[in-house]
């Protein structure tokens, strides 16, 4: 089996690649999605975050309020690495359970979707990494009309990751997001031929 890391930065389109690539049949493990799965109501990971972080960051229902967590942690980092030690080790357990599931079925190629893949690839067994990319200016500009945040609000998000510019020199395969879907579209299906091809 091949793993492929899926990353990128915040509003480059690595979602809408993931998208692209489920739709050409490549089986994708999306690590945001698992997030959700183990920090759900009543999960160990909600209970850590509650002693560890506070408990104002759980609502009264036993979820997690994320849009408060998200703005206290993206504007402190040393809170962001407190989450984060908290909740990649029981993503990364659960995506491997995933990885083992689709090898067993006989799957070649799975795609792992990590959006923090180059800031902890050590954590990350994979044989090629896929950098969705778009400049700078553009993931503001982006991420201001997609989440309807402030300039300074988009800037802290994007800055609470490792600079694109350096993700791009670290990347095994570039795709370039800066112009339209179509374009896109294009270099995705070109990868999988590839892939099919090896």
């Amino acid at each position: 089996m091949r793993l492929i890391g899926l990353t990128g930065g915040i509003a480059t389109g690595k979602s809408t690649v993931a998208q692209i690539l489920r739709r050409l049949g490549v089986p994708v493990i999306d690590a945001d999605a698992l997030a959700h799965e183990v920090t759900a109501a009543g999960s160990p990971s909600v209970a850590a975050i509650a002693a560890d972080l506070g408990p104002q960051f759980v609502r009264p229902d036993g979820e997690l309020d994320r849009p408060r967590l998200a703005e206290r942690v993206f504007a402190d980092h040393a809170l962001l690495e407190r989450l984060n030690a908290i909740v990649h080790p029981r993503v990364r357990a659960l995506m491997a359970e995933r990885v083992e599931e689709l090898h067993a079925a006989g799957v070649q190629v799975v795609v792992l979707d990590v959006p923090l893949l180059l800031e902890s690839r050590a954590a990350y067994d994979v044989d090629a990494v896929w950098l969705v990319y778009a400049p700078e200016p553009l993931q503001i500009e982006r991420l201001m009309a997609r989440n309807g945040l402030s300039r300074v609000q988009a800037e802290l998000r994007i800055r609470a990751q490792m600079p694109i510019e350096e993700k791009r020199r670290l990347a095994d395969v570039v795709i370039d997001n800066s112009r339209d879907v179509g374009a896109l579209e294009t270099q995705v299906e070109a990868l999988c031929k590839a892939l099919s091809a090896s």
